[in-house]
């Protein structure tokens, strides 16, 4: 089969590495021509244009920035859309936006596939990361041998727009935590504790979490290098409040969250790094959470095996 890859960013990159590592025969678009000539360096070939992606390849996978980026190269593929071709959105978007595209494309004759990723960078690029997937189940079955070579768990969540409204979900719940190790970090500074014995404690205890068990390290490092920008959050976040708004669910945190990161781009710009937020309780306080024997970047020691289908009890 040949894929398609469009978006070569932080994640994108890693994902379409997964591929090329892998054996697949991959096609690369880009707007910075130096990420297609390095992937074309290590054996893809220049997929020239969305169009021809998909003029080209069975399969063309999109891993963008906002829906608008999206929306944008679909509609640049649509006259090349038929019958046996796919396309399979990895970005983090809005799930109505991503519903109208792909029944644009199946109109058209092809199948569509939103099967966003949740894990991080560093599970990304060992092909460790998890995977939603909506779509009908015969294309679920279709495109499964990729998604697990993309990834080490993947899940069916229902029709299309379900993988997205799940994903937004779950970066909502990160970023909750990132908020609260933030403010235990400081905390835990403020009354005098040794920073790697409370990274220990909370890593032992009930307080762990994905979060604190990756990302503070990071903070801890002092690099904040989680590779996942203030900006990115902040749509995420926004379109998980969206959502509840949608429903008329009454949140209380979610509104509070979405001003904390307006107000840490407000000051660090939108393209500081998520974990930078800690900056806002560590320049009033006059601490420095950091401590030494922490990385600048987040590795999976994870072997890179087989992916596989997770299947809900039901």
């Amino acid at each position: 089969m040949k894929i398609g890859f469009v978006g070569l960013g932080n994640v994108g990159a890693k994902l379409a590495g997964s591929l090329l590592r892998n054996g697949h025969d991959l096609y690369v678009h880009d707007l910075n021509a130096d990420f297609v000539s390095d992937f074309v360096n290590r054996g893809a070939k220049d997929g020239k244009s969305p169009a021809e992606l998909m003029r080209s390849c069975e399969a063309v996978i999109t891993c963008l920035p906002s829906p608008e980026a999206c929306s944008a190269v679909v509609t640049a593929m649509l006259d090349e859309i038929k019958p046996g071709k796919i396309w399979m959105e990895m970005s983090t978007t809005d799930a109505s936006e991503v519903s109208r595209l792909a029944a644009i494309v199946i109109a058209k004759g092809g199948a569509a596939v939103d099967c966003p990723v949740s894990g991080g960078c560093h599970r990304a690029d060992t092909g460790n990361i998890s995977i939603f997937a909506g779509c009908e189940r015969e294309t679920f079955d279709r495109v499964l041998p990729l998604l697990t070579t993309l990834g080490r768990r993947v899940l069916h969540t229902g029709p299309v727009g379900s993988a997205s409204t799940l994903k937004v979900a779950t970066n909502y719940l990160a970023t909750t935590n990132l908020l609260s190790v933030c403010e235990a970090l400081v905390t835990m500074k403020a009354a005098g504790m040794d920073m790697a014995v409370t990274y220990e404690a909370f890593k032992i205890s009930s307080g762990t979490s994905f979060v604190h068990e990756t990302e503070s390290q990071v903070i801890l490092n002092g690099s904040r290098n989680v590779t996942f920008t203030m900006d990115l959050v902040k749509k995420d976040i926004g379109l998980f409040q969206q959502i509840a708004e949608d429903h008329d669910v009454p949140l209380e945190i979610s509104p509070l969250i979405v001003s904390i990161f307006e107000d840490g781009i407000k000051r660090y710009g939108p393209r500081a790094q998520s974990d930078e937020i800690i900056r806002r309780l560590e320049e009033p306080t006059g601490l420095d959470i950091r401590a030494p024997g922490f990385p600048a970047d987040l590795t999976d020691d994870e072997p890179e095996e087989a992916g596989y289908e997770v299947i809900p009890n039901s």
